[in-house]
């Protein structure tokens, strides 16, 4: 029982919530542990149960989707979050990801997808849909960032290994953790890394990751 994945539902359309958890809990290794219909419920669930995996609508009264999302990964950063959303178009991916979204499925894909989706950002990597790949590399960052190729930009193996684990979804203390270093050692190889890879943000650090293939996408 240890191993579930256990999983908390935020959206506010109970059938869509119902659904969700009939799909969820005919699978053997998740748990649906709780569910909330907007982000001022979600808040103190998530401070309650702990869960893995929060999966996440965008488009919710009140506080809202991506508000709640900056709020769960301000208070839990242990908690990794799966938008499951209606809107396909780039503004939105490109804010859940800057957000900190891990995975970005959307309501009209098949239950498959979300399967997948949810045990790839729970594994701690990034998922987005193939069919939006493109949207994500083509217009994410408009002008190129730094690659690996020249001298100026090439990192050292720590340096790509802290790297690699921070664009999965790590936090500094598991980064450091894995690595069996200090937390002050891995944010500066973070640091280090970026100022190398001319990268600024989360969104930056994705796309690299995706260009050079530490990261699955679907």
């Amino acid at each position: 029982m240890n191993n579930l994945l256990r999983v908390v539902i935020v959206d506010d359309h109970a059938v869509l919530r119902t659904g969700l958890r009939l799909l969820l809990d005919a699978e053997s290794d998740i748990d649906v542990v709780g569910e909330a219909e907007n982000g001022q419920q979600a808040i103190p669930l998530v401070q309650e149960i702990r869960p893995d995996v929060i999966i996440l609508d965008l488009t919710m009264p009140g506080l809202g989707g991506l508000n709640t999302l900056k709020e769960l990964r301000r208070l839990f950063p242990f908690c990794r979050v799966l938008v499951l959303t209606m809107h396909k178009d780039e503004g939105y991916l490109r804010r859940a990801l800057a957000a900190g979204a891990m995975g970005y499925v959307l309501k009209q894909s098949d239950d498959q997808e979300l399967l997948v989706a949810l045990r790839a950002v729970a594994r701690g990597e990034i998922y987005v849909p193939p069919a939006l790949t493109p949207t994500l590399l083509g217009h994410l960052i408009p002008h190129p960032v730094g690659t690996s190729d020249s001298p100026k930009h090439r990192l050292s193996e720590r340096e790509e290994q802290v790297l690699r684990l921070v664009a999965q979804g790590y936090t500094s203390q598991e980064v450091a953790e894995q690595l069996h270093l200090a937390v002050t050692s891995v944010e500066t190889y973070r640091s280090r890394a970026m100022q190398k890879l001319e990268l600024r943000g989360r969104v930056q650090l994705v796309q690299h990751a995706l260009q050079v293939g530490w990261l699955k996408n679907g």
